[in-house]
């Protein structure tokens, strides 16, 4: 357990690119690009990808990934300086993406996002969703109905209509998949995580039961559960030996996952190597789950 000052330091879940705020809207239309490896064939050649929260951490890595198999990939973020950065590093690569601001918690958002994929690339193949917040860190006593809104509309309520907005395209390119991003936090609840991980539990049962009823339009639905992946957000843990020896000792292979860990599995799932699963978990948690 995790006393009450190592608390105070390791608010390390919270994705703040995901705020509530009404964000700048500008979309960064698709440039042409040279001998991008999404030319050169890849198991994606020829998929649109949607990753949400997707200019950091596994969110960018994920983008990456798709993009290096030949997805032509649209990014977002909530803050339009994050969406620049990101889509002039991914171009720099010679990789074919396009990005703009999108907070998932709004509709036009989610909406202007679905429209931009569409107009840039024709269509949409793949969805990615990966933003969450969490804008509580303590007992699950003191949360307040708020916080709990907050968490939900985001966590839970935008990956249900990420996926219902983009289903009428997947079924005009005859099936597609979705891929959402949960947490070992929704097997075993974190200490001072509560809401959180409450959030991530609700995607075990959401992947489920879209795969159920979109599987009729071959559009598989899977989810991927991280554990502790070294990332920004999480640095106030793995860079503290002490807390992270601590989160450690239930992870049987004794270190913090990379983000090519996170973003292959991702990207497995998009793949025709998945063609035949639907309404799964992968859990990628070096043990972690296993020792719970």
């Amino acid at each position: 357990m995790l006393c009450s000052k190592q608390a105070r330091h390791l608010n390390v879940w919270d994705r703040n690119i995901f705020s509530l705020q009404k964000p700048r809207v500008q979309a960064m239309p698709l440039r042409s690009i040279g001998d991008s490896k999404s030319q050169r064939g890849g198991k994606l050649q020829g998929k649109v990808a949607l990753v949400t929260a997707s200019t950091e951490g596994i969110g960018f890595a994920t983008a990456r990934s798709l993009a290096q198999e030949g997805a032509s990939v649209v990014l977002s973020s909530r803050l339009e300086e994050n969406v620049e950065r990101a889509v002039t590093e991914l171009r720099h690569e010679n990789l074919n993406v396009a990005g703009t601001t999108c907070n998932a918690a709004k509709s036009a958002d989610r909406e202007k996002l679905i429209s931009m994929a569409v107009k840039e690339y024709g269509g949409i193949d793949i969805l990615v969703s990966n933003a969450a917040v969490n804008p509580f860190f303590g007992n699950i006593l003191d949360t307040t109905e708020d916080m709990w809104d907050k968490v939900l509309d985001v966590n839970v309520k935008a990956m249900f209509m990420m996926s219902k907005l983009v289903v009428p395209h997947m079924e005009k390119r005859g099936g597609g998949s979705i891929v959402m991003v949960s947490s070992i936090a929704g097997f075993q609840p974190i200490q001072f995580l509560g809401p959180y991980s409450v959030s991530k539990t609700a995607l075990l049962g959401l992947t489920k039961a879209l795969a159920l009823e979109l599987a009729p339009l071959n559009i598989r639905v899977n989810c991927v559960a991280p554990g502790l992946i070294k990332t920004n957000f999480s640095s106030a843990l793995w860079k503290n030996e002490s807390l992270a020896g601590e989160f450690l000792k239930n992870v049987s292979m004794k270190r913090i996952g990379e983000l090519k860990e996170i973003s292959g599995v991702i990207s497995f799932l998009c793949s025709d190597d998945a063609t035949y699963i639907t309404g799964e978990t992968l859990v990628a948690a070096g043990g972690m789950y296993s020792r719970l």
